[in-house]
């Protein structure tokens, strides 16, 4: 048996399991499994994996994409220029590598969605793990970039920041925060959504639901608009090849 699973603190949103039990299937891996683990602390970590000698690989999401390194025995440059991992892989020898998926499926799933030109600019929501891929994303495609929290004393800017002015001037706007995931569905970050237009492109990383209040919000004012679906498709393949080198 080879078993595989996602480790946060609320999953019921997560479609990990769905995608890889259905990939396992079509691919006649009978003797192949994932499973969800819920972990109010991470402090469960260790006894889960004493507990699961069969688990070679998990993948990790919110509140632990950051606090997870402390965990592990090794980075992969994917991971430690991001410092924050979404993918563990359980090496031969019990050791626990640390990997970042999520810039990779961010990136490709981006370049399918936002034209890029010359003196774009994006904002990004949000400072957690998520975010920190997203911003190695838009470094390696030269966007310019804010980050946007509810930090007063933050590096960047904070959602009272946003005004009309400075939303014309990014057109890119992503949502790396959890606001609007399931069941929170009536969330959404704080912004002046009047002041968009046809010419913003909204990405938001949450994927359920399919559209979020965000996503609704900037469609009403006739901005383009994209979930997190396809950059959860990329980064789960791509963990797929980590754990299958």
């Amino acid at each position: 048996m080879r078993q595989f699973g996602l480790i946060g603190r609320t999953l019921r949103h997560s479609f990990s399991q769905t995608y890889f039990t259905q990939k396992f299937y079509s691919q006649n891996l009978s003797e192949h499994r994932y499973d969800l683990f819920e972990l109010e602390s991470l402090n469960e970590l260790p006894a889960l994996l004493a507990t699961n000698p069969d688990l070679v690989g998990l993948n990790v999401t919110i509140p632990y994409k950051e606090t997870v390194v402390t965990y592990l025995d090794d980075l992969a440059s994917s991971a430690s220029r991001v410092g924050a991992v979404n993918v563990i892989e359980r090496l031969p020898d019990g050791r626990l590598r640390g990997h970042n998926t999520d810039v990779v499926g961010f990136r490709e799933s981006l370049r399918r969605f936002f034209p890029f030109a010359a003196g774009a600019r994006a904002l990004v929501l949000g400072d957690g793990g998520a975010a920190k891929a997203v911003v190695a994303a838009l470094n390696e495609l030269g966007i310019a970039h804010w980050p946007v929290t509810r930090k007063p004393l933050g590096p960047g800017l904070t959602y009272t920041d946003l005004t009309p002015q400075v939303l014309a001037a990014h057109q890119l706007i992503i949502n790396a925060t959890p606001l609007g995931t399931f069941p929170h569905i009536e969330e959404c970050p704080l912004l002046p959504y009047a002041a968009l237009t046809e010419h913003h492109y909204l990405y938001d990383l949450v994927y359920n639901p399919t559209e979020t209040l965000f996503m609704a919000k900037g469609k009403e004012m006739g901005a383009q608009v994209k979930n997190g679906f396809e950059m959860l498709c990329m980064q789960a393949e791509a963990a797929w090849e980590i754990w299958n080198k």
